[in-house]
């Protein structure tokens, strides 16, 4: 099985660096030729995605974006998506390209929240104030009031609500590694994860 990983890893590699060639003899804007050759199979031409299995990337904050992708570029973050999927694709990044994707997609419009699930009102309590007795740090405190995120702290407002309840989950059981994330989420109950999403997402 491992050798069959290695295998369509390379494949997938080489893939990855024949389209980004062909893309950037089309001279296009900063970024836009990685996108368009590579991130936008996935994450959608602007990094709004459609499909929750990936998440959206437009107007997320420019210095998340260099963390995480030469996070994955360095192994650091090993998290199974990252490890099945982004690994791969950052191995060859060179820190411009790196700069011109994370530029490029924060100079996306946002996707805006629609604040209307069931659990809205709960969910933003939870959100502005949090819930100190249990450790649960208000979300906006790093967050933004928005939820807009800054610098390294991603902008989570608009987020594919599988995709939040999916990240909220690994932090919570250790499976994505943040100290932050693990100490303010695993506390928390599944309702207000869903809460929290249905404040802060929109599908």
């Amino acid at each position: 099985m491992k050798r069959v990983l290695i295998i369509v890893s390379s494949a997938a590699g080489l893939c990855f660096m024949g389209s980004l060639v062909a893309a950037a003899q089309a001279g296009t804007v900063p970024g836009q030729t990685e996108v368009a050759a590579v991130c936008q199979k996935c994450h959608g031409p602007t990094g709004d995605s459609v499909s929750p299995v990936y998440p959206r990337l437009n107007a997320q904050q420019a210095d998340y974006i260099v963390a995480q992708l030469e996070a994955f570029r360095g192994h650091r973050r090993d998290d199974t998506r990252a490890r099945g999927y982004m690994w791969v694709i950052a191995h060859d990044l060179k820190d411009k390209t790196i700069d011109d994707v994370a530029k490029y997609f924060a100079g996306q419009k946002p996707t805006l929240p629609q604040t209307g699930g069931a659990l809205a009102a709960e969910g933003q309590v939870l959100f502005m104030n949090g819930e100190p007795a249990k450790g649960i740090t208000a979300c906006q405190q790093c967050h933004g009031r928005n939820g807009e995120g800054s610098g390294s702290v991603p902008r989570i407002a608009g987020q594919h609500s599988a995709y939040f309840r999916m990240v909220m989950g690994g932090f919570q059981l250790g499976l994505r590694k943040n100290e932050s994330m693990r100490a303010v989420t695993k506390n928390m109950t599944d309702r207000q994860i869903e809460a929290l999403s249905s404040y802060l997402s929109n599908d």
